[in-house]
This record gives structure tokens, C-alpha cells and sequence, in this order.
């Protein structure tokens, strides 16, 4: 009796992304294998005999106790200095819903002299302290 196809997992890059973020000390095949069995109650050891839905809460387990990857916080904390400085800038009076204005507003000399998806981690935050000198100046 097999498993239809549609089924069967045939990628097992997302196990091995959150297998390798996963603190543990021993040997990496012993935890892999009692992973599968746990995920399986104890069917079977192998990943290639996993059901899709086995597999996918197997990950979705494996994922929430390792939380996210570097590039995950990177992605969070770019996001999170983006977002500030687009606050700021409404802020100000420029209309953030208009990729051009934000732009040309971005590459004044005074404010960043790039675009603004060039603007780096650090860009953003010297923009963001910039617009905050803007704002307090217009506030007095």
C-alpha cells in the first residue's frame, strides 16, 4: 500500500535549515532520526517515509524552538529602520505612497543622497536621525 505522490516529500531543505539551527549536542543523524520517529509516533525514522503533513509539523516544530535564522533578523531589523524612517518622512509632509517623491526626497544631498532601497542598515539610521533633526526644528 503506497502513498500517493502528491503526498511524498521530495525536498528536504526546510528540515535541514531548522535541523542546523537547533542547539544540541550529540550527534545530528541520532536527533534527526528521533525528530522523524516523534514526528511520525514512532512509524518510522526516515525523512523519504514521512507524509507531507507529518513532515510540514515536524518543521513548523523544529522552526518555532529554533526561531528565526540570522538572515530572518536581518530581514526584521532592515524592515523595522525602513518603516521609521517612512514614518518620519510622512512625518515631514512627504507623501510616502508615491515611490518617486520618496525617492527623490531620499536622494537630496541633505537627507541620503541614495534611493531609498540603497539606503544600508546604517544609512538608515543616520536618515532616520536626520529627519528627527527635521522635525524637532520645525517644532520649535
Amino acid at each position: 500500500m503506497g502513498k500517493s505522490r502528491i503526498h511524498q516529500v521530495t525536498s528536504f531543505a526546510r528540515f535541514y535549515a531548522a535541523l542546523r539551527r537547533l542547539p544540541y549536542m550529540g550527534e545530528r543523524d541520532d536527533l534527526k532520526r528521533e525528530l522523524v520517529s516523534q514526528a511520525t509516533l514512532g512509524r518510522t525514522e526516515h525523512l523519504r517515509q514521512m507524509t507531507r503533513e507529518e513532515y510540514d509539523n515536524c518543521c513548523r516544530i523544529m522552526e518555532k524552538t529554533a526561531g528565526p535564522d540570522i538572515k530572518e533578523r536581518g530581514r526584521y531589523e532592515q524592515k523595522r529602520k525602513r518603516s521609521t524612517v517612512l514614518h518620519l518622512m510622512r512625518d515631514i509632509g512627504v507623501d510616502t505612497t508615491d515611490w518617486n517623491v520618496i525617492n527623490r526626497f531620499c536622494r537630496n544631498p541633505k537627507i541620503s543622497g541614495k534611493t531609498f532601497r540603497e539606503l544600508s542598515d546604517d544609512e538608515l539610521d543616520e536618515t532616520a536621525m536626520r529627519l528627527r533633526m527635521i522635525l524637532k526644528k520645525e517644532e520649535r
